[in-house]
């Protein structure tokens, strides 16, 4: 029999197992994408077409380990394993991403790298009670969580926590600077400016849209005044003040929760909801989904996909930014102006004119390209392999250096 949960063990767990702390070593990266037809990108893709196509990666796996899952609108992901360096994980997954898209190509499917499906309104086709419970749960505030669920398509970079001394590699510095630097990642790399074919009018709809489908699981965690602003005691009252998405059922139709019940009040009591466990907790915390996610290490989750090979260049910038101490110095001087009044972290309003506007924004653009030519001094000086930088310096002087961002490629194409 489960053993129900109490408060403070609650608490206990999540400042356990949410930040776990040593000297910054590792790096994965975790692609999402969503899948066309090769010969027209308007034309829907049926799931059994891509069932067929994705069989012998599922039988063989792919070459250097890549975890490959699906997504509710039947978008693609890949995870890599965590590696040691930015360069080997870079490689790894390149290579598998390459055997992914050799599999699609002999079905005549393609990886196409928006944020956001630009063309078309997907329907659901992973059958699952966790996708069910999210859909009929974002559906109480309208169309926001369905287009999350099944549009949207990121490149998220994970990387460690950091360590528990003050300083550029502690962990509260490195979860201050990725929260600072979160605007500036949504604005450089924003690139789903279309829904159904049409502008939208923001340059990064999908930040739009986690924004508005549900503040209290997706805006990012602040220390309210007078409280301890240690991230560990500032990510367990997020994770414990924030709405049930379900209480997982015997049967897969069962997976419910009262509107507005929150982990807390859970834990308090609620008439007619059986006690939480400790296995509830964990589910729950795969429910939240903020711009930086701490799961022992953090996960950054504010970046659109990126079309071709260009995902390298926001994990290259996150990851070097946060484990390069100079290049780390120079990100926080440069998110200064990001952070007015005292502030710790950027305002709501402006992860959102970082989404509408991207890069042109001038506040905005000047930390764009200070955070760029820091990482890229810092590559240099780290003696980064050539294709890597030479990737990431095309990109700064096509995007960063010029105000633009992918999705102002999309919309020329387009005639907008």
């Amino acid at each position: 029999m489960a053993i129900a949960l109490k408060e403070d063990d609650a608490q206990a767990h999540v400042h356990g197992v949410c930040f776990k702390t040593g000297p910054p070593a590792r790096v994965g990266i975790e692609l999402e994408w969503i899948v066309h037809d090769g010969a027209d990108a308007r034309r829907e893709v049926a799931p059994e077409r891509l069932d067929e196509a994705l069989a012998p990666l599922k039988a063989k796996g792919l070459p250097f380990g890549s975890r490959l899952t699906r997504e509710p609108g039947g978008q693609v992901e890949l995870s890599s394993p965590p590696a040691t360096s930015l360069a080997r994980c870079a490689e790894d997954l390149r290579a598998d991403t390459a055997a992914l898209e050799q599999a699609l190509a002999a079905n005549g499917l393609v990886l196409a790298g928006h944020g956001l499906e630009p063309y078309q309104d997907p329907p659901r086709v992973v059958d699952h009670p966790r996708y069910r419970a999210m859909e009929a749960y974002f559906d109480r505030d309208g169309s926001w969580g369905r287009m999350m669920m099944r549009g949207t398509a990121s490149v998220q970079v994970n990387l460690d926590a950091g360590e528990e001394g003050d300083g550029r590699r502690g962990y509260r510095s490195r979860w201050e600077l990725t929260h600072r630097l979160g605007p500036v990642l949504v604005a450089a790399f924003a690139n789903s400016p279309l829904w159904q074919g049409k502008p939208t009018g923001w340059r990064s709809t999908r930040q739009l849209v986690w924004a508005r489908m549900d503040p209290g699981r997706t805006r990012p965690p602040g220390a309210p005044p007078g409280s301890d602003p240690d991230p560990r005691a500032v990510w367990a009252c997020y994770a414990l003040d924030a709405p049930l998405l379900c209480v997982r059922g015997a049967s897969a139709d069962g997976w419910t929760a009262p509107e507005g019940l929150t982990f807390r009040s859970w834990l308090r009591g609620a008439p007619g909801v059986r006690p939480p466990t400790l296995e509830d907790l964990d589910y729950h915390l795969t429910t939240l989904f903020p711009p930086v996610r701490p799961r022992g290490w953090l996960e950054l989750r504010m970046i659109d996909a990126q079309c071709g090979d260009d995902w390298v260049v926001p994990a290259a910038v996150a990851a070097t930014l946060l484990d390069d101490p100079a290049a780390a110095e120079a990100a926080w001087e440069a998110t200064e102006p990001l952070c007015p009044n005292g502030s710790a972290v950027p305002t709501d309003s402006l992860w959102s004119r970082a989404a509408r506007l991207g890069p042109a924004d001038p506040v905005l653009g000047k930390a764009v390209r200070a955070c760029f030519a820091a990482a890229e001094n810092a590559l240099a000086d780290a003696d980064a392999p050539g294709a890597l930088r030479a990737t990431v310096a095309e990109f700064t002087r096509r995007y960063a250096e010029r105000g633009r961002c992918p999705a102002d490629d999309l919309l020329e194409r387009t005639g907008r």
